[in-house]
């Protein structure tokens, strides 16, 4: 009896170090309702900008004929002043399902694999949001949909060597959607839906269904 087990045990061992590595060399605890809970903030967003702050705005020009000089500065504080908002509650309900992944695992949320992974996400994040910036001082606003996409893509690239694979296929995506939308300037604030709403969403409900669905009957 001893002996018929011991290929079963062989291959328990085997997995149990794989997961093992994977754990010192990964962070796996990533959540798929992350990516959609993020990506309903960023549609939501999306819809406010669309139908809120764009309306009032072209409104003024309808009902005058012409913009004041400060007509578009109010329009960049609104609209950074909105993506701020949108960034802080993707952030914290990423956050969230991602804490309560990791406790679920028994694996610490701030830990040097985890660290690793936010200094190879910000840095490019940073840069990008600086460059961004940069484009509104002088405003050249139609290049910022596809600045944000393409930085972001390349942060989710960069971070990917310490997470699941998965996120380096987001990436690609993102840099993909970022390079076309430079093809249609005036649409930027639908590739900003797309790539940070539906794109996220996809990808939160795969990595669910990969990593995290439990069969029925468990």
């Amino acid at each position: 009896m001893h002996a018929q087990n011991q290929p079963s045990d062989t291959l328990q061992d085997v997995k149990d170090i794989k997961r093992l590595m994977e754990r010192s060399s990964r962070f796996i605890s990533l959540s798929g309702l992350s990516g959609v809970s993020a990506g309903i903030c960023a549609l939501a967003g999306a819809g406010i900008a669309r139908y809120g702050i764009f309306k009032n705005y072209y409104s003024l020009y309808n009902g005058r004929g012409s913009f004041a000089d400060g007509d578009f500065s109010e329009l960049k504080v609104q609209l950074l002043t909105l993506a701020a908002g949108v960034f802080a509650a993707a952030f914290l309900s990423a956050f969230y399902f991602t804490w309560r992944k990791a406790g679920s695992q028994g694996v610490p949320l701030w830990n040097y694999t985890s660290r690793r992974l936010f200094w190879n996400m910000v840095i490019p994040l940073a840069a990008g949001a600086l460059f961004i910036l940069g484009m509104l001082q002088y405003n050249e606003w139609k290049f910022v949909a596809p600045a944000c996409l393409i930085f972001y893509g390349l942060a989710l690239v960069n971070a990917s060597k310490f997470t699941l694979t998965d996120i380096r296929y987001l990436g690609y995506c993102e840099i993909a959607l970022g390079v076309i939308n430079m093809q249609w300037l005036g649409h930027g604030l639908y590739f900003w839906a797309i790539g940070f709403g539906i794109l996220h969403i996809i990808y939160g409900i795969v990595m669910w269904w990969k990593y995290e669905r439990r069969p029925l009957g468990q």
